[in-house]
């Protein structure tokens, strides 16, 4: 029996660009909405007083949301096809909840943005690339939806993929995949099109049926954060999950940020030895030596090692309602280590209009994209961002109560 891979993509566009539709239109179609779901949707969309099921109601579960016809929070759905399995996060629209599409796509190996047909780029859309690009998506596509209110017209659409082409350009998006699509009428969606035969490329579902999913790097070097230390039979073992690269019986490691070095004696997963563990695995990891491990170090191998620092520069887009400003006290949290810290410095900040650096803004307000330089009071084992996802980011917290400022991605560390 073939192996099924699993690909994990986010959904995004401005309010009323048909995201919801589009997903619902994904799920129907593709035989993956169970019948009393569809008996569901169909009652709620009788008692709003539509003729027909709205296919949006499939994924805006919360009460708000159907009520104002709208997305708020992140709505997960888990489908399959016989060609793949699949995660989608459809995330909202509007600009105060730019933070919940950070969210969605900060594990997504692809994004569909939506635009309106009849409106074309607007600024969210450009907000919603740029987060794209700084989470390094590594694959973009953008749905142009509601063809049929524009006549299927050819040049509206190659009109709309031209500008934000440009645009993904100057983020640094490496390709942009633009399908013609009618949510509503299900042109493109799953099934192809009989009303734009202009168009030769594939349908949404296709696309994501064919199109590589990245897995984590296991050739990278290893990087395993210790979660937890489990003392068993006078034994210390370190459980947790391997984040990059791939750890062997018989590696010699290096513990971050102690410095202290020792040998894998054993690895376990779900109870039972094996000799080898890929980037991805939850296991549990026996050393030669008693290093004194705790939650929060890193085990690391190979010629490349993270950088222990106590700076960090980052670019970060800015989730919560309260400003982050200079001087500011924080928590940092980076994989499993929780320290904590303070902004030393806010460079600068993202113009979305026309990608410009605006320097030295002071501070950053909800859904602002700029970059900080970030202080800790212990050493972290962070990555560039562009090398590892995973142990490339980071979070700020409220050491007050908690809440999480800042999504930040290291750009560089310093001694």
């Amino acid at each position: 029996m073939p192996v099924i891979d699993t690909l994990r993509f986010a959904t995004a566009g401005s309010v009323d660009d048909g995201k919801s539709t589009m997903v619902g239109r994904l799920l129907h179609d593709s035989k993956s909405v169970l019948a009393d779901q569809l008996e569901a949707v169909e009652r709620a969309s009788a008692v709003r007083g539509q003729g027909a099921p709205d296919l949006a109601l499939l994924t805006d579960g919360l009460r708000a949301e159907r009520e104002q016809g709208i997305t708020i929070d992140v709505a997960y759905r888990y489908f399959a096809t016989p060609r793949r399995r699949f995660v989608l996060a459809d995330t909202p629209g509007h600009e105060q909840y730019t933070r919940n599409m950070v969210t969605g796509a900060s594990t997504a190996e692809l994004t569909i943005i939506l635009v309106d047909a009849r409106n074309g780029v607007v600024e969210q859309t450009r907000r919603h690339a740029a987060i794209a690009a700084l989470l390094r998506v590594p694959h973009v596509v953008l749905a142009v939806n509601k063809m049929d209110l524009v006549g299927y017209r050819e040049q509206e659409f190659t009109g709309i993929r031209a500008e934000f082409t440009d645009y993904a350009e100057k983020l640094g998006i490496p390709e942009v995949t633009t399908i013609p699509i009618s949510a509503l009428a299900g042109d493109n969606v799953v099934t192809p099109s009989a009303h734009m035969d202009w168009y030769v490329g594939p349908t949404v579902l296709e696309h994501l049926e064919t199109v590589p999913a990245d897995v984590l790097p296991a050739h990278a070097s290893p990087r395993f954060p210790v979660q937890y230390v489990i003392r068993h039979d006078g034994t210390w073992h370190y459980a947790g999950q391997l984040a990059a690269g791939r750890l062997s019986v018989g590696d010699r490691i290096t513990v971050r940020p102690s410095g202290r070095t020792s040998t894998i004696e054993a690895i376990d997963v779900l109870g039972r030895d094996v000799t080898a563990v890929y980037a991805g695995a939850s296991c549990t990891v026996r050393l030669t030596d008693e290093l004194g491990i705790s939650r929060g170090d890193m085990i690391t191998s190979g010629p490349r090692s993270p950088a222990c620092t106590h700076e960090v520069t980052a670019t970060v887009c800015h989730l919560a309602d309260t400003p982050l400003t200079m001087g500011q006290r924080v928590l940092v949290r980076h994989t499993t280590r929780t320290v904590r810290g303070i902004i030393e410095d806010i460079p600068s900040r993202l113009a979305l209009a026309d990608l410009s650096q605006q320097p030295r803004p002071e501070r950053l307000v909800a859904n602002d994209i700029g970059r900080i330089r970030v202080r800790t009071a212990e050493p972290l084992a962070i990555d560039a961002y562009a090398d590892s996802r995973r142990t490339g980011s980071f979070l700020l917290i409220d050491p007050m109560d908690g809440t999480t400022l800042t999504g930040c991605m290291a750009d560089s560390a310093g001694a």
